[in-house]
């Protein structure tokens, strides 16, 4: 009887083993993993779109706290800053029109953002610049499908950077 306890004990050890070192939750890269509260103020805009900044900086914050591995917080209340730079928006044509090759029917607009977390004292603790492409159809109204397709930009290019601070990818 005693050697059937022995048995079990030893067959359900092992079969518990396999999840060792496996936990819940977020991964953070190395350099980031003491940071708990995260400050996160408006980027700033490098191109010529107006408000591309505040659609940049919401997409970033909402996924950040989708994420949930940082809570934010105030610039003097955080243990760090996480500072942005749209750099540039790239258009380009995705598609042309059958009958007229240099005329544009579907879009292409990628939106590039360099960004860099800071600890209070101004040290840089991590670097990085993300991307994030959209496309969209042409149609009578360019400029509202340009808008839509960056604010889309905006949002890929922000669960990016989310990805990269929380996950480490």
């Amino acid at each position: 009887m005693k050697s059937i306890l022995t048995l079990v004990l030893a067959t359900t050890s092992l079969l518990f083993s396999g999840c060792a070192g496996y936990q819940l939750g977020g991964q953070k890269p190395h350099n980031l993993r003491e940071i708990q509260t995260l400050a996160i103020p408006a980027f700033e805009n490098m191109t010529l779109e107006p408000r591309l900044a505040v659609n940049v900086t919401n997409a970033v914050i909402k996924s950040v706290q989708n994420h949930g591995s940082y809570q934010l917080a105030t610039r003097s209340t955080a243990d760090a800053v996480l500072v942005g730079t749209i750099r540039t928006i790239q258009r380009s044509q995705y598609r042309a029109d059958r009958a007229n090759v240099l005329r544009t029917s579907q879009m292409q607009l990628g939106v590039t953002i360099d960004y860099q977390i800071k600890d209070p004292s101004g040290r840089v603790l991590h670097s990085s610049t993300v991307t994030g492409e959209s496309q969209t159809l042409i149609d009578p109204n360019l400029q509202l499908s340009e808008t839509q397709a960056l604010e889309d930009a905006a949002q890929r290019a922000a669960i990016n950077l989310a990805n990269d601070i929380c996950e480490g990818w």
